[in-house]
């Protein structure tokens, strides 16, 4: 089933219960689905493997708007965003914990040689493509230079 599918009554359902929130989160999946149809050379669909990156995209969009927020003390605008974060959230693979991420990042380490922080570049290489869509690249880079320092 494909993202526009599942949005669709998790949408409904929103729009009935006069849930602001909710609804205002999958109308923004709905129209960034939309755009990428419409892209040049989308052919009308939006392959399943664009869809969680899109998504990731659209989390870290909010967590970076979320953060200004807090730091002008707008809670009413930061709300919005996190409640926005919340249902965006529900649509992507379940997250790595950081002792899993970590326990992976090892085994990739062995894997490639690296030994000091000069060779970060080809772990994340590796694990950005290992890990898509079940952690951040912020939360992977940070793991990577605290195991190579």
């Amino acid at each position: 089933m494909s993202l526009e599918q599942k949005i669709m009554d998790p949408m409904k359902e929103a729009m009935r219960n006069k849930n602001e929130g909710a609804l205002r989160a999958l109308r923004a999946i709905k129209a960034e689905i939309i755009k990428a149809k419409t892209e040049p050379g989308a052919g009308g669909e939006m392959s399943a493997d664009k869809e969680i990156p899109m998504l990731q995209k659209m989390v870290k969009q909010r967590r970076d708007a979320l953060e200004i927020y807090q730091q002008q003390s707008r809670t009413d605008l930061a709300q919005k965003e996190q409640e926005e974060i919340d249902i965006i959230t529900q649509f992507l693979p379940q997250q790595m914990s950081e002792e899993e991420l970590k326990t992976e990042l090892r085994a990739i380490i062995a894997q490639v040689g690296a030994s000091s922080p000069a060779d970060m570049g080809k772990v994340m290489a590796v694990a950005s493509k290992q890990f898509a869509g079940r952690a951040e690249g912020k939360a992977i880079s940070a793991a990577v230079k605290e195991l190579l320092a």
